[in-house]
């Protein structure tokens, strides 16, 4: 294909891909060595009746390995004790003109976005196989039936199976992907089930290779340090101290802000990189720290005109004559993903191409990463990639470690390369979740109905800083997400008659990318903590406030309801504890949370239970909904426990676990999901119910205590 790496990386980003059912490309070598045979891109059939499924979606925790499997799976009414699954990679997908489509892994959209086509192919084998035995016995196709990969002619008694017609069907001229019908999920026996994971055994044996794990014959390894202030510069460093240090091979210069030393082990290497000297030009950023950063926000809190992303009705007009009028000013930190696995990729650069292990989010990204980086082609490149100890957003996009990697092996051609990132490179040089601050200002009758309602948001933008021209006016709707006015993956939920939705673009030195749920975390706390707020200057009941604004949005009310009714809301609680509900849409999803905690006299805090209740549309495999509900809430309650990044000297302060926490096993609560599936969308499960565990618990701290939190992290907050 006569296709440049910069055009390649801007068509991978983007959602698309078409399918090519009929295209036969060659199976990769661990496939030939099983004698398996390819029936169509999605599906390739052993003798002994195994199912390989490929997947060309990152599996990252999140479960989408199975719940895709499940779902080509349930068209090819195969026995699913007999699947198994196969990756496939960005070289593969990029010979064969992206037939599996984009491979990005994100904005839970694994299976929302790639559920059609992937059910095709299943469905295409099916038909295809169908087909083959209705040939060889010479009978019509509609008077065959298949069950668990048998297939059976009534009438002459006759049986088969998958892996006994596979040679002949793979010859078959595949369907017309427009001709093929796909079944009513609620009739679906495969999907739909909450069947177990097919990724958990060589989890729990260890036999699971992450990229971190990697092995190569004549390996060496890299560690790397980074200039500490974001857009500081490498000056110099000094080679010769290490020199004679165990192991090392040698240090050199990765890109303009990092230094790198490979050694035979990665501990060689680290404990020369700490003994290595070296100067850094840390530039004028040096000098920033949180409180300019604060104050920044706070300007645009402040100024006297912003970007105006949504307008109905004359809210400042209605504002200034309402009966009662509520104000309130919320605050969000940076975050780091803190994925298990650190950064980290293997590379090896030679004159026959570039080969890359590395824990992906988006393979095309990879590659493109990887070509670019090594200055050849594409189709010299190729990604290899393994299940990711954590993805959260961190490794999709943002290929810094990938080109890092290839950067240092075409330093040491034809010699495999693994470099790692310490816990304190990985916590220090993150792409944070953006800081941001909101004033939210509201208006009530004489009856206490919501009339009117003010919402400006000043933060930092990811548009931004992953294109600092995107838009010089701080036009940017992502930061509004889940208050945005248009249609789409992450609707307001409530009607106000006057309502004015602002954004005021305030952008600082850090790097910012998105962080399992992106601005539907922030803006969810923003919203669901005011709505509180303003529901008790009212007078009146959280939830029914709530219920009174949802009319014209009944996805929104049936979550809400869902988890009120679960959790009992308005039934007595035990002396202490204290109930605080939210509801957000984001992904595709509908959301909703109860929070029940207590807060002792001395203020501290335990959540004892937390209710979601969640709207996906179709619910592939239920057990793993859950799975990813409760992860949602460990995720969520460390960010509002504990969650901050802070700014001193240009540089980011936390550094490892013990000054960036996540929750301990003794503070996770008891959770509860209500999945209520209406079957008409395809919406996203692994981030959109992060966005309601922080303001459903913040609301029952505020039904505690009387008071509400307003900033986060809550360890700096005095709750009595």
């Amino acid at each position: 294909m006569n296709v440049t790496r910069r055009q390649f990386l801007v068509t991978s980003a983007a959602a698309g891909g078409g399918l090519a059912l009929g295209l036969h490309v060659p199976f990769s070598a661990e496939a030939k060595s099983a004698a398996a045979t390819e029936v169509n891109l999605w599906v390739a059939i052993r003798p002994d009746d195994t199912c390989v499924i490929r997947i060309a979606r990152a599996e990252m925790g999140q479960g989408t390995l199975t719940g895709l499997a499940q779902l080509v799976a349930e068209e090819l009414e195969c026995d699913w004790s007999k699947v198994t699954t196969e990756g496939v990679t960005p070289g593969r997908n990029l010979a064969a003109k992206r037939a599996w489509g984009e491979m990005g892994t994100g904005g839970s959209r694994g299976i929302r976005t790639s559920h059609e086509y992937v059910r095709q192919g299943g469905a295409a084998a099916r038909i295809m196989l169908l087909q083959a035995a209705a040939d060889e016995w010479k009978v019509p196709v509609s008077e065959l039936t298949v069950e668990n990969g048998v297939i059976t002619h009534a009438g002459s008694k006759k049986k088969t199976t998958y892996g006994k017609v596979a040679a002949k069907a793979a010859k078959l001229t595949p369907p017309d992907v427009k001709t093929i019908k796909l079944k009513d999920p609620k009739s679906w026996k495969v999907a739909g089930q909450g069947l177990n994971r097919l990724d958990t055994r060589d989890k729990l044996d260890g036999s699971k290779v992450y990229s971190i794990d990697v092995k190569l014959p004549g390996m060496l390894n890299a560690a790397i340090k980074q200039c500490p202030v974001f857009g500081g510069k490498l000056v110099s460093y000094d080679a010769v101290a290490i020199a004679g240090m165990p192991g090392v091979k040698g240090a050199v210069k990765v890109d303009n802000a990092t230094v790198a030393v490979v050694a035979d082990t990665w501990w060689h290497a680290k404990k020369a990189l700490d003994a290595l000297p070296i100067t850094w030009d840390e530039g004028p950023n040096a000098k920033v720290n949180s409180a300019g950063i604060a104050a920044h926000l706070k300007s645009g809190i402040e100024a006297e005109k912003a970007f105006v992303g949504w307008k109905e009705g004359d809210a400042p007009k209605t504002l200034a004559a309402s009966a009662k009028r509520v104000e309130a000013i919320y605050g969000t930190p940076f975050l780091a993903h803190s994925t298990m696995e650190p950064m980290n990729c293997t590379a090896k650069v030679s004159a026959e191409g570039v080969d890359v292990w590395v824990p992906t989010q988006n393979a095309e990204a990879s590659l493109a990463a990887a070509a670019e980086a090594a200055g050849v082609p594409l189709e010299k490149c190729e990604i290899h990639r393994t299940d990711l100890g954590c993805g959260f957003g961190r490794r999709g996009g943002n290929q810094d470690y990938t080109k890092q990697a290839v950067s240092i092996a075409k330093q040491f051609p034809g010699v495999p390369i693994k470099m790692i990132w310490s816990r304190e490179e990985d916590t220090t040089h993150d792409f944070y979740r953006p800081i941001s601050q909101c004033k939210l200002s509201a208006g009530l009758d004489e009856a206490g109905n919501l009339t009117a309602l003010q919402i400006r948001v000043s933060g930092q933008s990811i548009n931004a800083w992953v294109n600092p021209n995107f838009d010089p006016e701080g036009k940017d709707q992502r930061q509004l997400q889940g208050i945005w006015q248009a249609a789409g993956d992450a609707q307001f939920g409530y009607t106000v008659p006057n309502l004015q939705v602002e954004y005021a673009m305030r952008n600082t030195h850090v790097p910012v990318g998105p962080w399992r749920g992106v601005n539907t975390n922030q803006n969810g706390v923003y919203t669901e903590c005011f709505m509180d707020e303003v529901a008790k200057a009212a007078g009146k009941d959280p939830l029914e406030f709530r219920r009174a604004l949802m009319s014209k949005h009944p996805k929104h009310l049936a979550v809400l309801n869902a988890a009120a009714e679960k959790a009992g809301w308005g039934t007595p609680l035990p002396p202490g504890v204290h109930r605080g509900i939210a509801q957000f849409m984001g992904y595709g999803s509908y959301s909703a949370a109860v929070a029940e905690v207590s807060v002792s006299p001395a203020g501290e805090l335990k959540v004892h239970r937390m209710v979601l209740a969640l709207n996906c549309g179709h619910a592939v495999n239920p057990a793993q909904i859950a799975a990813q509900v409760e992860g949602s809430v460990a995720y969520g309650l460390s960010a509002t426990l504990y969650g901050e990044n802070t700014v001193e000297n240009g540089r980011i302060v936390e550094d490892n676990f013990h000054t960036y926490p996540i929750l301990k096993l003794a503070e996770m609560p008891k959770v509860d999901t209500v999945i209520v599936p209406t079957y008409d969308f395809w919406g996203g499960v692994g981030e959109p119910t992060i966005c309601v565990v922080a303001p459903a618990v913040l609301n029952a701290i505020h039904a505690a205590t009387g008071k509400p939190v307003r900033q986060l992290p809550l360890k700096n907050q005095k709750l009595v």
